[in-house]
Order: C-alpha cells, then sequence, then structure tokens
C-alpha cells in the first residue's frame, strides 16, 4: 500500500450570459411614499447574491442608503420580463438593468426636488445618505423622503424607472462563420493538491488554490462566499455524486440528503483564493460576477490530479474508488506522473 499525492491544474474562459435573441432581462424601479426603493426583478436569487449585488447597484446608482433599497424577485408572471438566471448572466445581464431603470427613477427624484427647492435639477446632487443637496450650497436641501411625499402627494407625479438590457446581435462573418455570441468573458486558474491510496482508491484533497478574474468584485465577502461554495460544488460532482445505480430505477433512490453522497464538513479542502478584477467595459460598475465559473475548473483540476498521482485517467463522473481500482488493476498499478518533478 501506498499514498500517492497529485496536483491537478485546470483553467477556464467563461462566457458571460447567452446572446439568444439579445439574452434581454428588465427591471422596475419605484419609490414608496416614505422614500424607500421597491426594485422588481424577474431573475431568481439561487444564493448566489443577486439580491444583494442588485440593491447595492440600485442604491448606488439612485444615490440613497443601501438600507433604503428593497429587491423583490417576482415570478414570471408578476415581475418584468427576464431570460431566466444560468449561465452566469445575473450580474452582468440584471445589473445593466436595473441601472437603467434606477438612473430613470433618480431623474424624476430630481425633477420632484428641484421644483420643491425651485432651482434646476441639474444642479441637485444626492449624498447617499438619503438628502439631495444643492450643488455648492450644501445648506439648501431635502431629503430624499421629503421629496418623494412632495412628488406623490403634492405634485402628482411618480418616481419610477424601467430598465432593459439588451446585447446587440452579432454578426456572423460570411466567410468563416466567426461571430461573438457574448460582450465579455470572466477567468479562472484552479490547482488541486490531493492524495489516492493505491489499495483503497480513496481520494483525499489536500488543498485548493485558485484565481478568478470577476471584472470588479461589487461585494468582495459575497464573491469569495460564492467560490468557496462553488468549489465545495465541484469537489462534490468531481468525486461524490451521481443518481447511480438508481438510474433510472428510481425506486432504490436516496430518500433524502441523508443518504445522498456528497462531501461532509470534514472532506472539505483548505481553498486559498485570489481574486483578480478587470472591470468590464459593459458590465455595472465594472461587475461581471464569477456564477458557474465558481464550480467548472474544479472537476477537470481533480481528474489531472488524480492522473497525476498513480496514472489512472477518469473521464466519467464522479471519479469513485473502484473506478480508480479498476485502472490500477488495467495499468498493472501505480504509475506517477510526477516523479522528480517536485518533493
Amino acid at each position: 500500500m501506498a499514498i500517492h499525492k497529485g496536483r491537478g491544474f485546470a483553467s477556464v474562459n467563461y462566457p458571460i450570459g447567452m446572446n439568444l435573441g439579445g439574452d434581454p432581462s428588465q427591471a422596475l424601479v419605484h419609490s414608496t411614499p416614505d422614500g424607500k426603493f421597491k426594485v422588481s426583478l424577474s431573475s431568481i436569487d439561487l444564493g448566489q447574491g443577486l439580491k444583494s449585488v442588485t440593491r447595492q447597484i440600485a442604491a448606488e446608482t439612485l444615490g440613497v442608503p443601501v438600507s433604503d433599497v428593497y429587491v423583490d424577485t417576482a415570478d414570471s408572471d408578476t415581475g418584468p420580463h427576464c431570460m431566466g438566471s444560468f449561465a452566469s448572466r445575473g450580474t452582468h445581464r440584471v445589473g445593466n438593468a436595473v441601472i437603467r431603470a434606477a438612473t430613470e427613477a433618480r431623474t424624476q427624484l430630481l425633477d420632484a426636488a428641484s421644483e420643491e427647492l425651485e432651482v434646476d435639477a441639474r444642479d441637485l446632487v444626492t449624498d447617499g445618505a438619503g438628502n439631495i443637496h444643492v450643488r455648492g450650497a450644501p445648506g439648501r436641501s431635502i431629503s430624499v423622503a421629503d421629496a418623494s411625499i412632495a412628488a406623490q402627494f403634492k405634485q402628482g407625479r411618480t418616481l419610477a424607472g424601467r430598465g432593459i438590457f439588451l446585447v446587440p446581435p452579432s454578426e456572423a462573418d460570411p466567410e468563416t462563420g466567426e461571430m461573438s455570441p457574448v460582450t465579455c468573458f470572466a477567468h479562472a486558474a484552479l490547482v488541486v493538491d490531493l492524495e489516492v491510496d493505491d489499495e483503497t482508491g480513496e481520494v483525499t484533497v489536500l488543498e485548493i488554490n485558485s484565481a478568478y478574474e470577476v471584472g470588479r468584485a461589487l461585494n468582495p465577502r459575497l464573491v469569495e462566499q460564492q467560490l468557496i461554495g462553488g468549489a465545495w460544488m465541484g469537489l462534490s460532482h468531481a468525486l461524490y455524486e451521481t443518481t447511480e445505480p438508481y438510474y433510472p430505477a428510481r425506486e432504490n433512490a436516496p430518500l433524502d440528503f441523508n443518504e445522498y453522497v456528497m462531501p461532509g464538513p470534514g472532506d472539505v479542502a483548505t481553498h486559498n483564493i485570489a481574486i483578480l478584477e478587470r472591470p468590464a467595459e459593459d458590465a455595472p460598475f465594472g461587475g461581471k460576477g464569477p456564477g458557474e465559473m465558481c464550480a467548472n475548473p474544479v472537476l477537470p483540476a481533480v481528474a489531472n490530479a488524480i492522473f497525476d498521482a498513480v496514472g489512472v485517467h477518469c473521464d466519467h463522473l464522479p471519479i469513485t474508488a473502484e473506478k480508480i481500482l479498476r485502472g490500477l488493476r488495467a495499468n498493472g498499478g501505480a504509475r506517477p506522473r510526477n516523479r522528480g518533478r517536485r518533493p
């Protein structure tokens, strides 16, 4: 019996969204009488933090505190149209739509404030704390709440905005057929260090080191949590999760997550993350979002690390101990690929 160490590498250039019919997303923003703002979306937060990020985007665009913005992700019957939460498109597509809707609502807010302060709306600025000031004369101001109340109960105007983001269709080169299906890409590189027991086929992941380029991390803590959680999902897909041998005979399927095979807290490896920021020109405040890229590079990196450790090439997931042992038997034993290259 021997324990073999292996290291695997994988990199990803991940397209943001899909240019199918322009891949549109819409957003609605309106003010309540007390000066708070509601953002209505049909884009669902799957746990990736979409509500938090779009809330930040709306607050920044409106010039109001984040605490004064509420995001409602309705269903497709009651909310504005959206293509959906997939293809890592949430931050980019939905965020852009929110900016446009919030910009329109902000214009109406400043118009209402200008009528109350008797100044040109172009001379007004927001302070991000819930107030609107006359530029160069901070003593002349009105709160967002008071401007909202005046608009809706005195001036007879609504403070609302509509926004849609649509990707311009890409023309195909008549000779090569080449086209650009997306407007921007996110990038990642990931290294997995693990051990393989050549007697049992057991794999122990020791450490993950990764670098992700996400445009701009609009909420750094959320990005970090999403990258860690996504890597856990990738590790689970690579080594644990399967419906076999139950599919298509479902009568022996696991009843719940107590029986479903997946890594537990003790199986989660140390993960060191470097977040690289290269703001994208067409992204909301430069942020593209990590999305599915969190999990994708983990799977090939694990497969490459196992091949590096014992010379067994697995191209079907999950990579179980049984598959590794069968590969070892076919190879006549472990054939480490890394001898002499590192300690």
